[in-house]
C-alpha cells in the first residue's frame, strides 16, 4: 500500500473515530435522566420519597450512607435540615438541570415532611456532573431501601420507621 494511500485511511478512521466518539457523547447526554419532581409518602411501616425523573436510562449506580452531617456537592458546604440523623442518597447519572443549564427540578431545594413519621426534612444537596444527592434528616437511624422503577422512570427511596 503507498504512502498517501495510508495517510488516507488514517485521517478517514480517525474523522470516523472522532465522529463517532461525538455521537455516543452526544447520545449519553440525551439519554441521562432529569429529576423533575420529588414527592413524598406514609405508608406502613415506612415513609417513601419519589424522585420522578423524565425520560431516559434510569440510574444504574444508587448510592446512600448514614452521615453525621451533609454536605452540598461540589462546595462541600455544610447543609443544614432538620433531623436528629442524616442520609445522604446519591444517584448516577441524573441530572437536575436540562442541557442549558436550566433547572428542571423547580420545586423546593429544602423543605419539612410533617406528614411523615421518620423522616423530618429533605434537600437537593448536589447536581454535579451527572450526579444528583439528596439529603434527608430522619428522627431515628433505621433501614433504607434505594431502588429505581420504571414506567414512569423513578427512583425510590424507602426508610424504615
Amino acid at each position: 500500500m503507498s504512502r498517501p494511500v495510508r495517510r488516507a485511511l488514517v485521517a478517514v478512521t480517525l474523522l470516523l473515530a472522532g465522529t463517532l466518539a461525538a455521537a455516543g457523547a452526544a447520545q449519553a447526554a440525551a439519554t441521562t435522566p432529569a429529576l423533575i419532581n420529588i414527592r413524598t409518602g406514609l405508608n406502613p411501616g415506612f415513609d417513601r420519597i419519589v424522585l420522578d425523573l423524565s425520560a431516559g436510562t434510569v440510574p444504574g449506580n444508587l448510592n446512600y450512607q448514614l452521615v453525621d452531617e451533609l454536605t452540598a456537592d461540589p462546595s462541600g458546604e455544610i447543609v443544614w435540615l432538620t433531623g436528629e440523623y442524616f442520609i445522604n442518597v446519591s444517584a448516577f447519572p441524573l441530572v437536575a438541570h436540562d442541557a442549558n443549564g436550566n433547572p428542571t427540578y423547580t420545586g423546593l431545594q429544602k423543605f419539612r415532611t410533617r406528614n411523615l413519621t421518620n423522616v423530618m426534612a429533605i434537600a437537593l444537596t448536589g447536581d454535579f456532573e451527572a450526579q444528583t444527592s439528596i439529603g434527608i434528616g430522619v428522627r431515628t437511624r433505621t433501614a433504607v431501601n434505594v431502588f429505581t422503577l420504571t414506567g414512569p422512570n423513578r427512583v425510590v427511596i424507602d426508610v424504615a420507621h
